[in-house]
């Protein structure tokens, strides 16, 4: 069995591309039912904000594993000098249920988001086959760098512009040097939001804010789940995507929200894999804005990791543990 650490794996080659094929095969293997995946239970206790989550899934295919993650989130951690999130990830033979790896890594939980969300937008871009774009981004923690990350890797020079913005300020040094010509930090998440092509929130928030209207034709990846008002929903109520319905709608999100003031059914939105098999962004009037819910599913974190463990075993990185 191999160990593999945070450092670990920011050894490996961050390959974005490479990663949104394998988020591709795993959404593969879920439209084909060749996938498990209960729902993810959460454990409370003391601090209602913190929970720690249980993720098991089978993912077949050519990623055939099993596995379990198990995800801390104590937003409090901040204010302590720690990280939030805090993650262990254990894979399994899926024909023997033999443990074959262990990752210690809150990188991959954050690696899996972003390529997620690098598939969601890879599908919009092609689809809608825009050139440029403007990118506005909220809250810039681990989640955020990494989204910035992607969005270099997969749009490159047709960047025209991003705008981030967090509460706690941004540090520029956290920005790669060759995007610094293209990033503003501005004062507020309306800077960000109004005039974004492609607009990701990536925050902690404890209350939702935005209330505005979007700007036509845009994505929103809406990662951190609990940033929009219910006054938004007329605007995108036609192009709401979410990863799994039943995970999303709990848990006080903004689709949960949408459910209970909205209305908002299971058959008006579409599952993540559902758009393997339509032209769904270019089906829809070019004026109208998307949103993209995912709550995290684990067979996603499987395949990740797998993934990372190949890479691990391939250059000898981490440690081997003997039985």
């Amino acid at each position: 069995m191999i160990y593999l650490n945070d450092k670990n794996v920011r050894e490996l080659n961050l390959d974005w591309n490479n990663n949104i094929k394998v988020i591709a095969d795993a959404i593969n293997c879920l439209s084909l039912n060749d996938s498990a995946q209960p729902i993810k239970p959460y454990l409370r206790y003391g601090n209602a904000k913190n929970r720690i989550i249980a993720m098991p899934a089978f993912v077949g295919g050519n990623i055939n594993k099993a596995g379990i993650k198990w995800i801390a989130s104590f937003p409090d951690n901040i204010n302590k000098g720690i990280a939030r999130a805090h993650s262990v990830i254990t894979l399994n033979e899926a024909e023997t249920g033999i443990p074959v790896g262990v990752i210690n890594s809150g990188a991959i939980s954050a690696i899996r988001t972003a390529s997620v969300s690098g598939y969601i937008m890879k599908l919009f871009i092609e689809q809608r086959k825009s050139q440029n774009f403007k990118i506005g981004i909220i809250g810039f923690g681990p989640i955020g760098q990494m989204h910035l990350a992607m969005c270099n890797a997969l749009l490159g020079e047709n960047i025209e512009s991003i705008m981030l913005y967090d509460l706690k300020g941004v540090d520029r040094d956290l920005i790669d040097v060759n995007l610094n010509k293209n990033v503003t930090v501005v004062s507020s998440w309306e800077e960000a939001y109004a005039d974004a092509d492609i607009f990701i929130t990536c925050t902690v928030s404890n209350d939702r804010y935005i209330d505005k209207q979007p700007k036509a034709g845009s994505l929103h990846l809406n990662v951190s789940l609990r940033d929009y008002k219910s006054e938004v929903f007329p605007w995108f109520s036609k192009a709401i995507i979410v990863d799994d319905w039943d995970e999303v709608c709990r848990e006080n999100t903004d689709i949960e929200m949408f459910h209970k003031t909205n209305a908002l059914q299971k058959e008006a939105v579409i599952e993540i894999k559902n758009l393997l098999t339509e032209e769904y962004f270019s089906s829809l009037d070019n004026e109208q804005a998307f949103m993209f819910n995912p709550m995290g599913m684990a067979i996603f974190d499987i395949a990740i990791a797998n993934n990372f463990l190949k890479l691990a075993d391939q250059r000898k990185i981490g440690v081997l543990l003997e039985d």
